[in-house]
């Protein structure tokens, strides 16, 4: 739902409070406002942050907290569900606010949980896809609970190559080669 008539800019948007708790996402000079999670795409993301812990320490974690400036016709600002942030990221990000600038290094992986409906197919699997591969994000996983898939995007000269696992087949990993996790672990962890 957009909320807002008049174009931000990014500077506009960064400053903006409403003084609510609602999340929004900056889409070409928009707040767009976006709903709560549900609590299966909630247990999902969860369910990885504790996979990604045995990998990476949790200051390189961020699960729905930290925000990342992309490019769309203009600006657009987007709220993973979950990235994992490179040593070097962490350190630009500075303990500052929580959003990953156009002038920093991009995260390591970044995860979408997609919610029932075509806006938010469409947002997951075109939008950010092109968003995410035009800001040089080398992984970029789409978790489709609807699907019941894990779509893996891995950037290769300057474009995602897909991978898409299901049931019981590893998740394959670049940023994540020693992971050993399989789509139904996944879509399981939704169930509770």
């Amino acid at each position: 739902m957009t909320t807002a008539t008049k174009k931000l800019t990014l500077e506009e948007y960064l400053a903006y409070n409403d003084g609510t708790d609602t999340k929004y996402e900056l889409v070409d000079g928009e707040l767009v406002e976006m709903p709560p999670e549900s609590d299966k795409n909630n247990l999902i993301s969860l369910y990885l942050l504790s996979i990604f812990l045995k990998f990476v320490p949790i200051k390189l974690i961020r699960h729905k907290d930290t925000e990342i400036v992309v490019t769309g016709n203009r600006t657009r600002v987007r709220l993973p569900d979950l990235m994992i942030l490179t040593e070097e990221l962490f350190a630009a990000l500075g303990g500052g606010r929580a959003t990953i600038t156009q002038d920093m290094p991009s995260p390591a992986l970044v995860v979408e949980v997609v919610s029932p409906g075509k806006v938010n197919e469409d947002r997951d699997y075109r939008y950010k896809r092109s968003e995410y591969a035009a800001r040089g994000i080398l992984e970029y996983w789409i978790i489709d609970p609807g699907k019941e898939q894990v779509t893996v995007l891995r950037l290769v000269d300057g474009f995602y190559e897909e991978a898409v696992f299901q049931g019981s087949h590893h998740i394959a990993s670049a940023t994540f080669p020693d992971l050993k996790l399989t789509t139904a672990q996944v879509l399981a962890a939704g169930e509770g």
